[in-house]
């Protein structure tokens, strides 16, 4: 299949070219359909594959392209050349140069049909070029290998608009159960690219927005995000998971559920469907991947939008000093010149419960260290939110890597796990321990467990429930502790993407 088409050819087209041949080291696969001999005969001299024929006359075009560029100066061909390329190659991901000196009808008449609109000619080849994704992947290695084509070339931004395009309906977009920063603004940046294309798009979320950062973002920024329990999946067409990788495994979704699009950088442990997959464990948070599309696509994100995506990126890189690549930096910085600092500071320094306090107090006092891990009961609590405060807290005393806290409320025992620098999977630790009696999971470095606290309640006088719940818990999880399932560090050997 044709990759690439150019369609018309000019000073743009020109560059194009030569950038595409640096980047790819000599090989490209490129078609270019050009009426100007002048630039049909420089191309030919170049290796390109050159049709001398009408850039406008889909007759003319190959069985199928993946990206069309279109890079004449005449405005009134560009827009022909836009539609006809749009009826041939629905699904096609199309960049259209406006061409020199065009009216107004003629912008309106080529950002109806383009998916990226491109103008001034100064700095038309450098910006269609990132908007294609023809830059080399600066990731980790491990992303290539998995979030490619097979030829190994990157065409995620061309593949995730295809599969938005071929929805009929609206879609869903789906962040795992109580989110964190990262899941939030992923979900709302996923749903923003959808919505540039022209399809409606909700962003939702399962259980409870805890913590009292994360529900400062969401309410200073204002956050249009759904709570699952008000969903009806049938209104929707599609389903898109952001920061996690499988339907029903951390959502609210059934387990299985047909699933168009996935963006994460967490290692699945488990086969992952999807028409669209993008999973790239080098990279410190599905924010990065958000911002990284709508540069690629053009779209300038509103203020609100920037700012969640930046602290998402700087939670869960803990500030770029864990597991942090270089992609994470470079959008970090985007994203700057378009955030709001001050709604930042403010949304990082919440005012601090007297409840979460007690907790931590007692989470330190309380605690028991095996090893590198540190578990704590902290008895009754009145604010759920302030478990995972205290595990975060925990995780800052010397030689502790993991760290697990709990207690009960409601008749629920609840609690909250985090893993830095450490080699088991904390998500699959908590299920191993505590799913079989309630319900357990996460990621391998951020996990969560409710447990009803049912025949435990009924304790005598003489005992003491506090002391009742840590013996069942605690027993529960050094057990699977003994055996503690290590990180994922890449995809399973069998790894479907459609």
């Amino acid at each position: 299949m044709t990759r690439r088409l150019l369609l018309g050819c000019s000073a743009v087209g020109n560059a194009l070219v030569e950038r595409t041949r640096e980047e790819r080291g000599g090989r490209d696969d490129l078609v270019a359909i050009t009426d100007d001999t002048g630039w049909a005969s420089t191309l030919r001299d170049r290796n390109v594959a050159t049709v001398e024929a009408d850039p406008t006359d889909p007759g003319t075009y190959p069985d199928a392209a993946a990206v069309v560029l279109i890079a004449s100066d005449d405005p009134d061909r560009n827009v022909a050349a836009a539609r006809a390329a749009r009826e041939r190659y629905p699904d096609a991901m199309i960049v259209a140069h406006l061409g020199t000196a065009p009216t107004d009808e003629q912008r309106a008449a080529v950002a109806a049909v383009a998916d990226r609109v491109v103008d001034p000619v100064a700095a038309v080849a450098g910006r269609v070029f990132e908007a294609v994704g023809l830059d080399r992947g600066r990731g980790a290695d491990t992303d290539a290998e998995f979030a490619r084509t097979d030829d190994g070339e990157d065409e995620r931004p061309a593949r995730l608009l295809a599969a938005l395009r071929r929805l009929s309906g609206p879609l869903l977009v789906v962040a795992h159960d109580n989110p964190d920063p990262d899941a939030i603004a992923s979900a709302i940046g996923l749903a923003r690219v959808a919505e540039s294309i022209g399809v409606d798009a909700d962003a939702c979320y399962g259980g409870e927005i805890a913590h009292q950062e994360n529900r400062a973002m969401v309410n200073l920024l204002d956050i249009d995000l759904r709570s699952f329990d008000g969903v009806d999946l049938d209104a929707y067409d599609g389903i898109a998971l952001v920061d996690h990788s499988r339907a029903g495994i951390n959502d609210s979704l059934p387990e299985g559920h047909p699933v168009e699009v996935v963006v994460d950088h967490h290692p699945p442990r488990g086969p992952v469907a999807g028409s669209f997959v993008d999973i790239r464990p080098g990279i410190g948070a599905t924010s990065t991947l958000i911002a990284e599309y709508l540069s690629r696509y053009g779209i300038e994100p509103e203020r609100d939008l920037a700012t969640a995506l930046l602290y998402g990126i700087r939670i869960d890189t803990k500030d770029f000093t864990r597991a942090t690549a270089t992609d994470d930096f470079e959008a970090a910085a985007a994203l700057l010149a378009h955030a709001d600092e001050s709604t930042l500071e403010r949304v990082e320094s919440p005012s601090v419960s007297p409840e979460t306090l007690r907790v931590l107090a007692a989470a330190i006092e309380n605690r028991d260290v095996r090893g590198s891990v540190a578990a704590s009961c902290v008895g009754e609590i009145a604010d759920r939110d302030a478990l995972a405060q205290a595990a975060d807290r925990l995780l800052d005393l010397e030689g502790v890597t993991a760290t697990f806290v709990y207690g009960y409320m409601d008749g629920v025992i609840y609690g909250s796990a985090r893993a830095r620098g450490a080699d088991l999977d904390a998500g699959e630790l908590l299920r191993d321990a505590l799913d079989p009696v309630g319900s357990a999971g996460g990621h391998a470095v951020m996990a969560g467990a409710q447990v009803p606290l049912g025949i435990l309640s009924e304790v005598p006088e003489s005992e003491s429930l506090s002391d009742v719940v840590e013996a069942f818990v605690a027993g529960r999880f050094f057990e699977a502790l003994d055996d503690a399932p290590a990180q994922p560090t890449g995809f399973p050997p069998e790894f479907p993407t459609d």
